[in-house]
């Protein structure tokens, strides 16, 4: 076991990834750090996967007190090494624990400790060595050579055999490195240092690497943060663990930003949706922990959600993918409120509505007399001047749609009147009534045609909503839940992002997992799928489900939420 900040410091990218165990440490239970807002928890016998590592900052140690500071790695100051105080017991050792290349380093001074005889050569203790190079000798012992001053400041140089034994220590060297110079060699790690001309140059200090690891952990979501100079102990279990599965959860967004390559895919079931659902369907109880699931693949999937109409029967909701297969004939539309006909004529060129009860005619307010039965043709939305006058004595204009109210034709009429005479007479048939838009009223929508449709047909040729029924049913589907409705109402359309899902046990038979409306955390595993390799089975994917009214609410309120209210009438 070492400590984790040591272990990191011996590692480099190429050597990963390691699988570390946290064995013992300070916390002998567990450890909790809060790094940068984000708790960071290891307990013993956790498993940590090592995946990338970069220097952050530099750790020192005051030798002499054991003060510990952090610089920069950008910290532009300079440093020398601090001799060793522990001399070496040949010259070869003393050169193959240099701190850095040899050639990089030279030359470096060294003294002996005591008297040395190099041939017919002979040193004092503590006379001065600079080492020059070396000299590679082909069947002959390796020699240094050195320069060495004489008592009369003479100077010589001198070879003296490389496996020379003695006591001797190297001198202060005047080079100076850099923080990034000192990590990224292991030798220089090794030594000690002192600052270069600072008033804390005589401060001895041990540097040591903080380093950002970057690991993953199982049923960890994200890939972990946190520094190397955190106190926990760990052990290299790399050889052990080497096959170890570390189990990544994904929402069903990150599953959606997976590569294409990585469908279809067998993933395991690890949170299930929260109990207040949007849908109600068929495989929504099936949703739960360690169930399998097979995700085909992603996309995008254009929907209608349909929604039946307020009567003796609970209001239904229904998603519905544009390639259902039925057909459906438009139904008229009903209106309450003159208003409600204005908004529909701003979506329906010519519309035109039938009068379902009688309007007493409130000549005060400006309201007309209206008979069942009457039609009326929207022409415009224009203003009107009331009868009445308000409380100023000033006459009041307020907004009102223009009609024409249309006359059956005379059935005495004579069939062979020219053409120019009939329309005349259509013209002068054409009324013009107005009616204030805040007039409550009941009206029926006249349709002038009888066409099927497809249902992505519908969304092109008309505005929504639009109220429809299924007159033919989709023969795909064994059950069609749309048919037998007298009226269904196209609500909206939308684009939605999706999952084509299915059980294992029914691999053809898929369903869509929305995102945006659906909470599941999964992991991919690495399971065969239920099917011979590269012969993938047709699937019938879903086209009806139904939902709840909480999506139904939850879909007008990301709809048109700034949309005018209706006009009150005057005072």
């Amino acid at each position: 076991a070492l400590p984790l900040q040591e272990f990191i410091a011996s590692l480099d990218n190429t050597s990963l990834p390691k699988i570390l165990q946290v064995c013992s440490g300070v916390y002998f239970q567990g450890s909790i750090y809060e790094i940068s807002g984000s708790e960071v928890c290891f307990s013993t016998g956790d498993l940590i996967k090592v995946i990338g590592i970069e220097l952050q900052s530099v750790s020192c140690e005051d030798v002499t007190n054991n003060e510990k500071f952090e610089l920069p790695v950008t910290h532009t100051g300079l440093f020398k090494v601090v001799p060793e105080q522990m001399p070496y017991t040949s010259v070869e050792e003393m050169l193959s624990l240099r701190p850095v290349d040899l050639d990089d380093s030279l030359p470096f001074t060294f003294v002996s400790h005591s008297k040395v005889t190099f041939g017919s050569l002979t040193l004092g203790a503590g006379k001065a060595l600079t080492v020059l190079s070396i000299e590679k000798r082909e069947d002959e012992e390796d020699m240094v050579r050195c320069h060495v001053k004489g008592q009369t400041e003479a100077s010589a140089e001198v070879c003296i055999p490389l496996s020379s034994r003695g006591e001797f220590s190297e001198c202060e060297s005047e080079e100076s490195y850099t923080l990034k110079e000192i990590m990224a060699s292991p030798c220089l790690r090794s030594r000690r240092f002192r600052f270069v001309k600072t008033t804390k140059c005589e401060r001895i200090l041990v540097l040591s690497p903080v380093y950002q690891v970057q690991a993953i952990m199982n049923m960890r979501k994200n890939v972990l943060r946190f520094p190397s100079s955190l106190e926990v102990d760990v052990v290299d279990v790399t050889d052990v663990c080497k096959d170890a599965n570390f189990v990544t959860p994904l929402n069903l967004t990150e599953v959606l930003s997976q590569p294409d390559k990585s469908f279809p895919v067998v993933a395991e079931i690890l949170e299930e949706p929260e109990s207040r659902s949007f849908f109600k369907c068929a495989w929504l109880p099936r949703l739960v922990k360690s169930t399998n699931l097979i995700l085909h693949k992603k996309g995008t999937t254009p929907m209608v959600l349909l929604s039946s109409l307020k009567g003796r029967k609970t209001q239904q909701y229904f998603l519905v993918s544009q390639q259902y297969g039925g057909r459906f004939r438009r139904r008229p539309r009903e209106f309450n409120s003159v208003y409600e006909v204005y908004v529909a004529s701003t979506q329906t060129h010519s519309l035109t509505v039938s009068v379902t009860r009688n309007c007493e005619e409130v000549e005060e307010e400006g309201l007309p007399g209206l008979s069942v039965g009457e039609r009326l043709q929207i022409v415009d939305c224009t203003r009107m001047e009331l009868p009445s006058e308000n409380n100023k004595g000033e006459k009041q204009s307020v907004e009102a749609l223009l009609c024409h109210r249309l006359q059956e034709p005379d059935d005495e009429e004579d069939d062979e009147e020219d053409e120019d005479e009939e329309k005349d007479k259509q013209e002068e048939a054409k009324e013009e009534v107005l009616l204030p838009l805040y007039m409550q009223g009941h009206f029926v929508e006249v349709l002038g045609e009888n066409k099927k449709y497809k249902l992505c047909d519908l969304g092109k040729e008309f505005s929504l909503p639009l109220d429809v029924k299924v007159v033919s049913r989709d023969t795909d589907l064994e059950t069609d839940p749309l048919v037998g409705f007298p009226c269904l109402r196209i609500e909206g359309a939308m684009l939605e992002p999706s999952i084509q899902a299915s059980f294992t046990d029914k691999p053809d038979h898929c369903f869509h997992l929305l995102p945006q409306w659906l909470s599941l955390s999964v992991s991919f595993t690495k399971d065969a799928l239920p099917w011979p390799r590269d012969q993938f089975p047709k699937c019938f994917t879903e086209k009806v489900s139904e939902m709840t009214d909480t999506f139904f609410y939850e879909f007008r309120k990301k709809g048109n939420s700034d949309e005018a209210p209706p006009p009150r009438p005057p005072k």
